[in-house]
């Protein structure tokens, strides 16, 4: 596994609407393999690799943008009230630094109660960026910030901020240097604006128009202590989505996805969410309908600062969608 790559893509500043570095970051490792890229009004990056015309028209989706939060007032005294770019929750946010565009570091921390036994609300935590009064604060309001946490890894585990979904994106770049014989027209699509709302897939689906289209993302596990009963384990394989709250998986990209696992002999599971959806919910809608799917990657911990992966799925991801697109 390449991880200098990884770190390099989970590091990277890119909270929605933001994904600037990150695009710069995938296009110059994506580019040596491409027939041609382009980057489409709303930021998604798409690199086509052309068939040999016997094939589909396939699109396979992973998208840039990470969680973050965003100031929203700054008091008298330098800290900083924030609102939440994506699915931010306070109990994850209490005591963890977050990084803004500029380099300015901060601390969230939450302000005094009476009453603890409540879970705190966003309104009751700041930013402390180590300012005495307001003229001393770096950043204004309207300023993004990204957690801050490095990529460790543990035997076969993998732990970072922002593998949601740059373990999608990183699968992306190394399937690219692997499928350069297949017959389909492929467009790799690295979306933007996920987190708050799928907005770069449906956009790019609508100006590609592919025949099916693939989503590869993170999904929860069920195999941590008092977890919601779920057949989804770190270390089992990827996750075949055939359902989420967002949309049904076509049942012949879904087929596919079984099938070219079976080919390749990798392990794989069947991945239904309770709650949470994927770029594929978006393509799914687009124009008249688009066959649509998803390949999930098991992740530990998503929306916090600190997600787990395990290699091995990401590694057999790869195998599976190769098998998929040969």
């Amino acid at each position: 596994m390449n991880l200098g790559l990884l770190t390099q893509l989970t590091q990277a500043f890119g909270p929605s609407g933001y994904e600037d570095k990150v695009r710069a970051l995938i296009q110059e490792h994506v580019a040596p393999w491409a027939d041609e890229l382009r980057t489409d009004p709303l930021g998604n990056l798409i690199a086509y690799h052309r068939g040999n015309g016997k094939g589909q028209k396939i699109v396979l989706a992973a998208h840039m943008d990470e969680i973050g939060v965003m100031v929203s007032h700054v008091d008298k005294e330098g800290y900083l009230r924030f609102t939440r770019i994506g699915g931010v929750y306070p109990l994850h946010c209490i005591g963890s630094r977050v990084r803004f565009a500029d380099g300015t570091h901060g601390v969230i921390y939450l302000e005094h109660r009476e009453d603890t036994s409540p879970s705190p609300k966003l309104t009751q935590l700041y930013i402390d960026v180590g300012a005495t009064n307001k003229d001393d604060v770096p950043v204004s309001v309207g300023a993004p910030a990204v957690f801050v946490r490095p990529l460790v890894q543990q035997g076969e585990r993998l732990i970072s901020k922002a593998l949601d979904d740059r373990i999608g994106c990183y699968i992306l770049i190394e399937l690219l240097q692997q499928v350069q014989d297949s017959p389909h027209d492929l467009y790799f699509l690295f979306s933007t604006q996920e987190e708050v709302g799928l907005r770069g897939a449906r956009t790019a689906a609508f100006s590609i128009n592919p025949d099916m289209a693939i989503a590869v993302d993170v999904t929860i596990t069920g195999d941590t202590p008092k977890a919601l009963p779920m057949a989804v384990t770190l270390g089992d394989g990827p996750a075949i989505k055939v359902q989420d709250s967002g949309m049904i998986a076509h049942p012949k990209v879904r087929q596919l996805l079984v099938d070219a696992a079976r080919k390749a002999k990798v392990p794989y599971q069947l991945e239904v969410l309770r709650g949470g959806t994927t770029d594929a919910a978006a393509m799914q809608l687009t124009r008249a309908g688009i066959p649509s799917g998803a390949l999930s990657i098991p992740c530990r911990y998503i929306h916090s600062p600190s997600e787990m992966v395990d290699s091995e799925d990401v590694a057999n991801a790869i195998k599976l969608l190769a098998a998929a697109l040969a």
